[in-house]
């Protein structure tokens, strides 16, 4: 047995309760001889109650463990969440030894591209299952779970052992799999779990200091320098605070990991001491920051979540709202806001269309080498034609132009 410390401690993970489900709430108190003793109890004891308690004795051997008395409430979990919990309890006990990570229950997805559409991240609390094997269903452009804020300090090492093996256990369908990792310094923990399961892209919370993104950097390259792997993991960091705000333009440039640039709008106020309102006037110079360091260092520009989840209304006219400063995509706290940002982030067909005819008679102009560019009786400035190409651009990415079509109407 390899542990820390003195013998027959006692560690759990995992939650119960009459509305707990998805879950499994694990006690294991290392013990010096006796072997290994489970008392458990499941919903599913009929079907399953043999399978879980040999996978908590295959927990218990990869972690060196030999001698334990293990009680298990199983509320439905999953095998990806028993070898959580169990191992949870363990690490709590004082076990050190072994490596309990189950295998790997379905194929990578292809990498994430730099540009990509993220309309819409679907935050997820990091130590609750039941909302992980089926977020897919909703169709988000990515799955944010999350070891930060939604996570009660007690159970930041339950949740992380929880996230990394949902990384290698659960389909999040075409999502892109992101991680909130914690406030430096406590993320480089969660950075040690969750990179070599090389989730898409990290969310890098309280930024204030270019120096914090490198810091990430350099912590993920020795990470994958050590298990071998080359696929891109990508950064978001989320400035929340006048400081963050103020630094924005060094920090979208610190690493070429960072592919968007994102707001914390709850903390950001709360630092200024003003009062998050629906109009966003007090946040207006902080939003326009961003999205200006963003453009100005190619990533993209993503807006904060809308926490009202009621008000759809709202969520509505502040998506909107967005789009036309510049951002690409919001939060999300709850999949119901998901089709509303989606709409809101999509171009018209008028936008469409116009746009098309714009790149049309520019790719015309260039191919009979001439200098001027018109629509009709109107002439097309440069910058006009840059702007339709990137909503084109967009259109092709939503589908809703074909992929090597400037126009779908000349």
């Amino acid at each position: 047995m390899s542990t820390a410390g003195k013998s027959n401690r006692r560690g759990e993970a995992g939650r119960r309760g009459d509305d707990v489900r998805s879950d499994l709430h694990a006690i294991v108190e290392l013990r010096d001889a006796g072997g290994v003793e489970i008392e458990s109890s499941s919903r599913v004891e009929l079907y399953y109650g043999k399978a879980i308690r040999d996978q908590v004795r295959s927990v218990l051997s990869a972690l060196s463990i030999e001698h334990a008395h293990v009680e298990i409430q199983d509320q439905g979990g999953l095998p990806f969440v028993i070898a959580a919990r169990v191992e949870g309890a363990a690490r709590d006990a004082g076990a050190t030894g072994g490596d309990a990570r189950p295998e790997r229950a379905v194929p990578l997805p292809p990498p994430s591209s730099r540009d990509r559409l993220r309309r819409s991240r679907l935050y997820l609390p990091g130590n609750e299952p039941k909302f992980m094997v089926n977020a897919s269903l909703h169709g988000p452009d990515g799955i944010i779970l999350d070891l930060e804020d939604s996570v009660h300090p007690d159970h930041k090492d339950a949740a992380r052992l929880l996230v990394r093996n949902a990384l290698r256990c659960v389909d999040f369908g075409t999502a892109e799999r992101m991680v909130r990792i914690n406030q430096l310094p406590l993320g480089f923990e969660d950075l040690v779990a969750v990179v070599p399961e090389l989730p898409d892209l990290l969310l890098v919370p309280k930024v204030e200091h270019a120096e914090q993104v490198r810091e990430v950097d350099g912590s993920i390259e020795r990470i994958l320098g050590r298990t071998g792997d080359d696929r891109p993991v990508w950064l978001m960091p989320i400035l929340e605070s006048a400081r963050g705000i103020e630094n924005a333009s060094e920090i979208a440039s610190a690493s070429q990991r960072v592919c968007a640039l994102t707001l914390g709008l709850e903390d950001y106020t709360a630092d200024m001491g003003v009062v998050k309102t629906v109009e966003g006037t007090e946040s207006m110079y902080a939003r326009m920051r961003v999205v200006n360091a963003a453009k100005a260092a190619g990533v993209q520009a993503i807006d904060s979540v809308f926490g009202d989840v009621a008000d759809i209304d709202g969520l509505r006219r502040w998506a909107e709202s967005s789009r036309r400063l510049g951002y690409e995509g919001m939060g999300c706290v709850h999949p119901r806001q998901i089709a509303v940002l989606h709409d809101a982030f999509r171009p018209s067909d008028d936008e469409i269309e116009r746009a098309s005819r714009v790149v049309v008679a520019f790719e015309d102009a260039e191919a009979r080498g001439l200098g001027v560019v018109s629509l009709g009786s109107k002439m097309i400035d440069p910058p006009v034609v840059e702007r339709a190409r990137k909503l084109v651009e967009r259109a092709r990415k939503l589908g809703l132009l074909p992929l090597t079509q400037g126009t779908s109407k000349t």
